[in-house]
C-alpha cells in the first residue's frame, strides 16, 4: 500500500548486484518511498551526505567499499549519523551479523528472508513518520 505523499521517506539501497537492487528499488517505489541507489560502499558514503535518507539497505559483500566500512563511515558523518541502516548478505553467518552490528546497523536480513518484500523490512525499522 502506497504511502501517502506528505508521509513520503527516502530509502537507499546498496548492492553491487544491478538484479537485486532494480527488484529492490521496484518494491520501494510501489510501496510509496523516494529511492536512490548505489553501487557499492564508496558511491554509499557520498550519497548519504547528499540524499540524507531515513533507512539504508546495506549490502555486506561489495567491491570497492564493502558495506561493514561503508556502514562506520557513514555514521562519523554527523548529518546522517543517525540514519537506520539494515545490513543485507546472501549467508546468514554469526560472523556477518556481528560485523555488521559492531559496525553501527541497526539490524540485518539475509536476502533469502528479505528479498520478496522488502517494504516489511523497512516498515520493520522504520516507522512510518
Amino acid at each position: 500500500m502506497p504511502l501517502p505523499d506528505a508521509e513520503k521517506q527516502t530509502v537507499m539501497v546498496v548492492d553491487d548486484s544491478d538484479d537485486v537492487r532494480e527488484l529492490m528499488i521496484l518494491q520501494l517505489r510501489l510501496s510509496g518511498y523516494d529511492v536512490v541507489e548505489a553501487r557499492n560502499g564508496l558511491e554509499s558514503v557520498e550519497l548519504a551526505r547528499r540524499s540524507r535518507p531515513a533507512l539504508i539497505l546495506m549490502d555486506i559483500n561489495m567491491p570497492v567499499m564493502d558495506g561493514v566500512e561503508a556502514a562506520r563511515a557513514i555514521r562519523g558523518i554527523e548529518e546522517v549519523c543517525r540514519v537506520v541502516i539494515v545490513a543485507f548478505f546472501a549467508l546468514s553467518s554469526g560472523n556477518n551479523r556481528q560485523r555488521a552490528l559492531e559496525a553501527g546497523c541497526n539490524g540485518y536480513v539475509t536476502k533469502n528472508e528479505g528479498i520478496n518484500d522488502i517494504p516489511a523490512v523497512v516498515r520493520r525499522y522504520l516507522p512510518i513518520a
